[in-house]
């Protein structure tokens, strides 16, 4: 069975600048990644990224795109990036199986035919956060366990955004074809990301927000840096960026999240940074 998702088109700066807070959220927010036994995906025109959850329960689940990208089956011209953010569970790939616990992840090259998704239990299920991008090489498929990653510490205490960056699929972790994937955690007491923000003209990227409680809240900030406007998310929610815009956030409490970036190329510095005085 074909895969449902929804399409996001591309928006001009001029544009959005006048947008009502209905439109943006319509626009840029994906308000349901996750849902028990589905394939959740959305399609953005932004660098042509696909990204989604897929949450297993009693039984395998695969995504299956073949008609809508015009291809013999998902992969054959994408690459993906997995992380696992709920409970146990495990991927299957051209018939190997390997374990996912929360915060592993998985870097799929192009042209892999099967994949699969599974739970070890349907109460507590896996939650594959999956992120896919045009791809024109084949780069070999590489686990990344959490336990591996030695994370980036950043920030401040006194400037609250004191958090740690867990670099996944990145240059100095495994090779990809245009895909950066990884994952950021505030320290407690810690409520801002990226600021002094800054903007990523020859990338675009999607922004996951995670284990937060119920009445939490973030804050995520997008449009040019003289034109800011806001997203208020919740929990498991997800926030297109293109490359043009802003992206930061604030929340009423600490969070986690998972960014995913393509475009131009892979170099994780490559950002045009914005000076406070210049916001508006």
């Amino acid at each position: 069975m074909e895969t449902a998702y929804r399409t996001y088109y591309a928006n001009g700066p001029k544009d959005v600048e006048h947008y009502s807070t209905t439109q943006l959220r319509e626009d840029f927010l994906v308000e349901k990644i996750f849902e028990p036994g589905k394939v959740l995906l959305n399609y953005t025109h932004n660098d042509r990224q696909i990204f989604g959850g897929v949450t297993p329960t009693d039984g395998e689940l695969e995504i299956v795109l073949n008609k809508s990208l015009g291809v013999e089956y998902f992969l054959e011209r994408r690459e993906l990036g997995v992380i696992n953010i709920g409970g146990p569970g495990s991927i299957i790939i051209e018939g190997k199986e390997e374990p996912m616990k929360k915060q592993d992840g998985y870097y799929i090259g192009k042209e892999t035919k099967d994949v699969r998704f599974k739970s070890d239990d349907a109460s507590n299920p896996a939650k594959f956060y999956v992120v896919s991008t045009p791809a024109h090489h084949k780069y070999p498929t590489v686990k990344i366990s959490i336990d591996n990653i030695q994370p980036k510490v950043t920030g401040d205490a006194k400037t609250l955004n004191h958090r740690s960056i867990y670099q996944y699929i990145h240059p100095n972790v495994c090779e990809s074809c245009q895909l950066q994937m990884g994952y950021t955690i505030l320290s407690e007491g810690s409520a801002w990301n990226t600021m002094p923000t800054h903007t990523h003209e020859r990338r675009m990227e999607t922004y996951l927000y995670f284990d937060m409680e119920a009445d939490t809240r973030i804050f995520h900030f997008m449009g040019e840096p003289t034109a800011t406007k806001h997203l208020v998310m919740s929990n498991e929610q997800a926030a297109i960026s293109p490359s043009w815009s802003i992206h930061s956030g604030v929340g009423t409490s600490d969070y986690t999240f998972i960014w995913a970036m393509c475009g131009e190329n892979i170099t994780y510095e490559d950002m045009d940074h914005v000076a406070m005085q210049d916001l508006a």
